[in-house]
């Protein structure tokens, strides 16, 4: 047994797709691996072929189930091919469509996969438009009949034949029903088939037994199989028009099945496809206006019979039961009567009456309904047809979840600091709304739309409207981002009241809740701090938001049940990350979030089991957990409209206890050697230590010459391995800077780590031959996540806009070296957003150089240049201390 690896499919937009590798828990075998890789191998040659031929063959599944997905894509596709009778004639040149109702229903069946968002009808249109160029491909060199080429992959896959059986209501007669049989001839100057009746293959192949055998050999096999067909067959009457009994026509539908299984194509009344539908029970819940909405408020719940379209009783349907089965006309229409599934509705709409009788079901119920209905009816839900709909009011509800321009706007209050894009605004719309429903709400933008501000508006103005009932709120992340939210907060809301619960940021820390009862609006602290601190678990919270809450995916965790005894009365989630990748993940987050909702541990590991194992249909869960996730991509094309071209972001990092002891080390030793040295001398040491500074801020491994270079001991190490999870999780490429060569390589290594591949490092000693090697494969189609540059080597005369990331671990501290080598990635070519991360050691000579960079970021020279340089230089020793010494909150 081996470690676990599965082949996913990504999306792309206008039916493209990538194939590329996943990490999940768990061991595999190594026979299904090495298959694995030998279909992997297969992609990378050719992957519409792949796709073709795998969709040709049955085998039991080794695949995720994105890859499953277009597999029956494939055999949708094949099997589109297999029922056109004039297959044989037209071969290469056969035409198949996918009409838009067939995509709606794909789309909604699909299940969660990277790049979803691009299943529209272009994509479905594209995609069969390759297949069809493979298939041409395939049988413009293969001398054999189409039959024959596809029984060489799949014995199980028959064409049709070119006769077709009709069966049509005969409305001005006695006896009401027709049958008839036809044969599809292939008519040449015009380029298209005709159906004539069979009688007329008699005249036509008169002369040619052989044609006529052949043509009649689909029929010939019913015959084998249905004696209502071989009697047809005996006495001739195959051939002319038939009027046939309500009883007849009963055997003929319900014998369709070994008819096609034959190759006979069958042409029937639309009521006996949706056969199914005859007999259904109709559900509607929340119809009612309620006052209040959380997860135990009742909603009204009624349910009725219906047949045929039409409302009918219990008692008729018991009736009915007593009669004989078959087709009946009934209310003007034909209806099967089918005993079992007429009991099996009857006993669903009996056990639903329970629900009426006690004044409906609770919101939660509700919204579970439509995945939990076996269970909570008692009954197999693939055996009746049920119609679940929304009433009115809960109706309205649900759309404007899972609208957010819909909602009524809000103000970020008084004294905010930035003006909202207008996705941002919808998001901070979206979440008071779910804060006054009191559902806890998932805000899963993309990296670089904003979350943060969308969430800071939503406190600002809660601040402002509560002036008589002041709100406490709670948040909890990693402390890497921590400095991050500090001066998001302190930028746009300045009158938000906050405290930092954690002891690398404040002195003031006690193990009781003194401080919650201070005057604070917002509490913010690390995942970390929460079992150090108990009083933060028995406090009930106005508003518990959790950023990066990728980091509860995991149920076990220690870190995850923690999480889960926090008390709130509204709930925020935070991630960039596509929860809906794996299951379990999304389970985690909504038993934090809505806990119930998706039912226990167990009961949904089942349903994801059953999901995965019958690649089944997904539509059902989608709508239970959509309209409480609010996700816009960069993708979007009313998202791009309102961004820049450029988004740029700080980064900030916090030093490790290494880093701290070593960075005050170096303060200690600079003013030191600064008190018995002056002139040329002193102005050399105050350079080199600011060289030192960086270094330290980077990694202590740089400064002390060391080689381990372990996460632990660098915050701009854990600040990068959240950054490049989040790209990861999408598949998108980053660019790294660093102005040093000796970070390059162990930035690699770290990265390789992450990300699962191999990347690339490019600095000034790489070979000129090998530079254009790398550049070409990171531009390739191949899955090459990241390249680790030196600012000198990499800043000028690259093109690398494969990547949507740029992240400048260290800063040049010269805006346009900084900008000009972004622009590898922002240049011409460029189709995507370009994120740009700026790395900041929160409270170091970093922060406090780029405040400077900020005041003064009119100049285009370098902030230390040569006038600059001489400023610091000619500092006293208490200015040098107060910009080169840590700042403690």
């Amino acid at each position: 047994m081996i470690n676990n690896k599965k082949l996913i499919i990504l999306i792309k937009a206008n039916g493209k797709f990538e194939v590329d590798w996943d990490i999940v828990k768990g061991k595999s075998s190594e026979t299904k691996l090495l298959k694995q890789e030998e279909i992997f191998n297969d992609f990378k040659k050719n992957k519409y072929l792949t796709i073709y031929k795998l969709g040709l063959i049955e085998e039991k599944s080794i695949f995720s189930g994105s890859i499953e997905y277009l597999i029956e894509l494939s055999r949708l596709f094949i099997k589109k091919l297999s029922r056109d009778p004039l297959i044989e004639f037209t071969r290469e040149n056969i035409e198949i469509e996918i009409n838009s109702n067939e995509i709606n229903d794909l789309i909604d069946k699909a299940p969660f996969m990277l790049g979803i968002e691009h299943l529209n009808d272009m994509w479905f249109t594209n995609f069969f438009n390759n297949l069809k160029d493979i298939f041409k491909e395939e049988i413009i060199n293969y001398n054999g009949s189409v039959e024959s080429y596809f029984e060489g992959f799949n014995k199980n896959i028959h064409l049709v034949g070119r006769i077709f059986f009709h069966l049509v209501e005969n409305k001005d007669d006695e006896v009401p029903f027709a049958f008839l049989a036809t044969y599809s001839t292939f008519v040449s100057e015009i380029g298209k088939e005709k159906h004539l009746p069979l009688r007329n293959a008699v005249i036509e192949y008169k002369k040619d037994n052989k044609k006529m055998i052949k043509l009649l050999s689909t029929v010939n096999k019913a015959a084998e199989k249905s004696e209502f067909i071989f009697e047809l067959v005996e006495n001739g009457e195959i051939f002319h028009p038939l009027k046939l009994s309500a009883e007849e026509a009963y055997i003929f539908l319900k014998e369709i099945p070994l008819y096609e299984e034959s190759g006979i194509l069958c042409r029937i009344p639309k009521w006996w496809k949706n056969r199914l539908k005859s007999v259904k029970m109709a559900v509607t819940i929340g119809d009612i206006k309620k006052s209040k909405l959380n997860f135990d408020a009742l909603v009204d719940f009624n349910a009725n019979l219906q047949l045929a379209g039409e409302d009918i009783t219990a008692e008729e349907i018991r009736k009915l039961l007593s009669e004989a089965e078959g087709l009946s006309f009934i209310k003007g229409k034909w209806v099967e009567v089918d005993h079992k599934k007429l009991k099996e509705t009857l006993e669903a709409y009996e056990k639903a009456q329970e629900y009426s009788k006690k004044g409906g079901m609770t919101i939660l119920e509700a919204m579970r309904f439509e995945i939990d209905i076996n269970k909570t009816l008692e009954i197999n839900d693939e055996n009746i047809d049920l119609e679940i709909t929304n009433g009115k009011w809960l109706d309205s509800i649900v759309t404007k979840l899972g609208d957010p321009n819909t909602i009524k706007n809000i103000d970020s209050g008084k004294d905010f600091n930035a003006l909202l894009r207008h996705y941002q605004e919808k998001g901070l719309n979206w979440l008071y709304f779910m804060k006054k429903l009191g559902l806890g709400a998932c805000l899963a933008d993309d990296m670089g739309l904003g979350k943060t501000v969308q969430v800071i508006a939503l406190l600002n103005h809660m601040k402002n409207v509560n002036n008589d009932k002041k709100e406490k709120s709670l948040i909890v992340l990693p402390v890497s981002l921590i400095g991050n939210w500090v001066s998001e907060l302190n930028k746009f809301a300045p009158n938000l009241k906050y405290f930092v619960i954690h002891k690398s940021k404040n002195k003031l820390l006690i193990d009781d809740d003194s401080q919650f009862r201070k005057n604070y609006d917002l509490y913010i602290t690390s995942y970390g701090m929460l079992n150090k601190y108990e009083w933060i678990s028995n406090v009930t919270w106005d508003n518990l938001i959790l950023d990066e809450a990728q980091a509860i995916k995991n149920p076990g965790t220690k870190r995850t049940k923690t999480v889960k005894k926090l008390k709130a009365k509204y709930k925020v989630a935070m991630t960039g990350t596509p929860i809906e990748n794996r299951l379990g993940d999304l389970w985690s987050l909504f038993d934090f979030l809505n806990a119930g909702l998706l039912g226990s541990s167990k009961e949904f590991k089942n349903l994801s089991k059953n999901l995965i194992e019958k690649h089944g249909d997904y539509s059902k869960l989608k709508h239970v957990v959509n309209p409480f996730i609010l996700r816009r991509l960069k993708t979007d094309k009313t998202i791009i409209s309102d961004l820049p071209e450029k988004i740029e972001m700080k980064a900030y990092a916090s030093l490790s206890k290494k880093q701290t002891v070593l960075y005050n080390k170096l303060v200690n030793d600079l003013v030191k050697a600064m008190d018995n040295e002056d002139g040329i001398k002193r102005k050399g040491i105050i350079l080199s230590s600011i060289m030192k500074f960086k270094q330290i801020c980077n990694h202590p491994d740089q400064y002390l010459g060391q080689s381990a270079y372990l996460e632990k001991e660098s915050g701009k190490f854990k600040r990068l391995r959240e950054i490049a999870e989040e790209i990861y999780e999408k598949r998108e490429r980053m660019i790294v800077f660093t102005q040093f060569r000796e970070m390059t390589n162990p930035l690699k290594i770290f990265l390789e780590s992450i990300f699962e591949h191999k990347g690339y490092v490019l600095h000034g000693g790489t070979k000129i031959s090998k530079r254009q090697v790398i550049v070409d494969s990171f531009q390739g189609e191949d899955y090459v996540p990241f390249i680790v540059l030196s600012i000198k080597a990499g800043g000028v005369g690259l093109n690398l806009t494969k990547a949507n990331h740029v992240v400048h671990f260290d800063r040049w501290w010269n805006p346009a070296v900084e900008n000009q080598a972004t622009d590898r990635a922002f240049r011409i070519g460029q189709k995507k957003n370009v994120v740009v991360h700026k790395f900041i050691t929160e409270g170091s000579i970093e922060e406090k150089i780029d405040l400077m960079m900020e005041e003064k970021e009119k100049l285009s020279s370098e902030i230390i240049s040569t006038e600059q340089t001489n400023s610091i230089t000619e500092m006293n020793n208490e200015e040098i201390l107060n910009l080169f010494k840590l700042k403690v909150e």
